[in-house]
């Protein structure tokens, strides 16, 4: 059912050989190819991040206009398994019974109890794909900002790779978070949440691996050949500064995921890539919680939805 070339949890003892720096537990799979931690406290954290998720898109898990029933579904190399992916794997498997649902990371994920249409599998978006031709009705990607070095080789793989394994109709969707926190009434300027963002863009390129990648997906998608392309932006609040029911409370659950997830974010960049020390960070840090506690600015940051559609045959 599977392609035996692409790894799995029974391969490789080594895979689970992880490294430890500054206090966190990283991948040892391409080890440094991502910044992200990969511990119990990350588990947590995108637990949260995916109820965020689910709350901004009032419980869908994606915006494609799929088939009702999906035979086959792929989750891309998101490289935060424990929940982010797990979640969304294991809550697409759960609603569409029929679909057979892979998904993919470079960390071994070996959850007690899964669906039986739920499948996880060890690999690195950016290698070659290799899966069968034709075989997906849907491919989805979510997080791969700062995970992959080079977008316009990410595209054509998509043309290659996702237009050969999606069946004719089939769709690939994106979802990303921007790094930039924003403001409507000018409160972010001036403060850490400013800094934030020009550090956290400094730090991305310098690692080679752009986090603005949501800026860059629609046009990126059109010019590897999908059609029917379409870019939704949301704004998610960070803190319960909103007078909406829903926004306060989308709101209250993104401030704790950016309260829990700021060390994770920001650790292996700073002091990797852009050489801090790591009391520096620290500090940085706690500037940063002083911003979030700040009720006065009222910050929000932008999660980008892209998908498009493989053509049929003979559609131009």
């Amino acid at each position: 059912m599977y392609d035996d070339k692409v790894d799995s949890f029974s391969l490789r003892t080594s895979i689970t050989n992880y490294y430890f720096e500054n206090g966190r537990r990283y991948h040892a799979y391409h080890a440094g190819a991502y910044w992200g931690p990969n511990d119990e406290k990350a588990s947590d954290h995108l637990d949260i991040g995916h109820h965020v998720y689910s709350l901004l898109l009032h419980g869908k898990l994606y915006l494609a206009p799929i088939i009702e029933n999906p035979q086959r579904v792929l989750d891309v190399g998101t490289d935060k398994p424990q929940a982010l992916a797990y979640g969304q794997c294991l809550d697409f498997a759960d609603t569409h019974p029929s679909a057979c649902v892979i998904g993919t990371d470079l960390s071994p994920i070996q959850p007690t109890s899964v669906p039986p249409n739920l499948q996880f599998e060890i690999d690195d978006c950016e290698d070659e794909w290799l899966y069968q031709e034709d075989s997906f009705d849907m491919v989805h990607v979510r997080g791969l900002y700062g995970c992959v070095t080079d977008w316009d080789r990410f595209y054509e793989q998509a043309l290659r790779h996702v237009m050969q394994h999606l069946k004719p109709g089939g769709y690939i969707e994106q979802v990303e978070q921007g790094v930039v926190p924003k403001s409507d009434d000018g409160s972010t300027d001036g403060t850490i949440f400013e800094k934030w963002g020009q550090i956290s863009v400094e730090a991305g390129e310098a690692f080679g691996k752009t986090l603005l990648i949501g800026d860059l997906a629609r046009t990126k998608m059109i010019e590897a050949g999908f059609v029917d392309v379409v870019e939704e932006r949301f704004k998610c609040p960070i803190g319960a500064w909103p007078k909406d029911p829903h926004l306060k409370e989308l709101g209250r659950y993104n401030y704790l995921q950016w309260e829990e997830g700021i060390e994770g974010w920001t650790m292996m960049l700073l002091t990797k890539i852009l050489g801090w020390q790591r009391i520096e960070v620290e500090v940085y840090l706690a500037q940063m919680r002083q911003g979030l506690r700040n009720r006065n600015i009222h910050a929000y940051q932008e999660i980008t939805i892209v998908y498009g559609r493989k053509p049929l045959p003979g559609e131009p």
